[in-house]
């Protein structure tokens, strides 16, 4: 097991990288506590849960992350009398981790909370840097806060039981890590997809160790997003809103969201063809999707609702180099421009 810890204004957040689910118990430390679960993970490990902690069993998907689940949820944890004492663990991917975050955080004014996360996605994203939140009228994390969880278990070995998109998917966040701030993984990236696709504990285990760096050095440096943050971005500005009118996996429309904020890019002048067809290429390798299936028009007004907008301007994040991003602020008439531009490119 490795430990790196996310040292955020709010308090210390620690990563356990190859931890079991089997030794949550000793992180709840015999407080009163309540797990978060959903259906899948309750078929799958109920077994391997600590004894006699409660559970709340939530349903499955994005459909599920919405004020009515929040709404569920504060019934069911006053059902169970939880009160200021409680301590709540997530045992889920993205969506539970991020609901129950922001329920953990809202309850009775704030519970303290633990994640074990169980899948690739949530692992090397989601369940890290302390942003808990759910969607609005289809508009991703609309509504949320930032809080850090105590802890975060990464069990590399539930990854296992994922069905082989989510398991794909995962991957967009890592080649994004190394995009953005690490040359190397993303190197490592191109070289070790048939291991990691193998599900190689140890590249694996490397790869969401390497990935969970380049966030925590990012979040310790800007935690409320304020700068430095923003470039964990690439690619979701697109993505967001391609998720918005497709239904697509997360991490498939991140692949995809990369591949155009790459092209802007090298419409702008700031990267070459051949780092585009780099981020490309590795996308590729994990049999992630890399062309828009969504109408440019509809694409470009969904990207108008981003949270990231500031009057007629949004900040985009574009790469420099592999390994090194930086934030832009654009028209939104200049985006729409490039993006009716882009439409031969694929």
């Amino acid at each position: 097991m490795r430990v790196l810890e996310v040292k955020a204004e709010s308090k210390i957040s620690k990563v356990l990288i190859g931890e079991k689910l089997s030794n949550l118990g000793k992180y709840i430390n015999n407080r009163k506590s309540v797990i978060i679960t959903d259906s899948n993970l309750l078929t799958h490990y109920k077994n391997s849960f600590p004894q006699g902690v409660p559970v709340i069993e939530t349903g499955l998907g994005e459909k599920n992350k919405t004020l009515q689940t929040l709404e569920y949820l504060f019934d069911k944890l006053i059902e169970l009398e939880a009160d200021r004492s409680t301590f709540i663990v997530a045992i889920g991917g993205g969506i539970v981790c991020d609901v129950a975050g922001y329920a953990a955080s809202s309850y009775m004014r704030g519970l303290p909370f633990g994640f074990v996360s169980t899948t690739l996605l949530s692992q090397v994203d989601a369940s890290v840097g302390g942003k808990n939140g759910v969607n609005f009228r289809g508009f991703k994390n609309m509504i949320g806060v930032f809080n850090q969880p105590e802890f975060v278990i990464c069990d590399t070995n539930m990854l296992k039981t994922l069905e082989k998109k989510e398991f794909l998917s995962g991957f967009s966040e890592i080649v994004k890590a190394g995009a953005i701030k690490n040359a190397e993984l993303f190197g490592y990236c191109e070289n070790n997809s048939a291991e990691a696709l193998s599900m190689n504990n140890d590249i694996l285990a490397k790869m969401v160790y390497d990935a969970v760096m380049v966030k925590k050095n990012v979040v310790e440096a800007d935690e409320h997003e304020k700068g430095e943050r923003r470039l964990l971005n690439f690619g979701h500005t697109f993505a967001h809103a391609i998720e918005k009118h497709t239904g697509i996996l997360h991490g498939e429309a991140v692949s995809i969201g990369m591949v155009l904020a790459t092209k802007v890019s090298e419409k702008l002048g700031l990267v070459s063809k051949t780092v585009t067809e780099q981020i490309k290429n590795v996308l590729m390798a994990y049999s992630l999707p890399t062309a828009p299936n969504i109408d440019i028009k509809n694409l470009f007004e969904a990207m108008k609702q981003d949270k990231k907008r500031e009057g007629s301007d949004i900040h985009l994040v574009l790469l420099e180099n592999i390994g090194k991003a930086v934030t832009k602020k654009i028209t939104y008439n200049e985006l729409e421009k490039i993006i009716h531009d882009l439409r031969s490119d694929f």
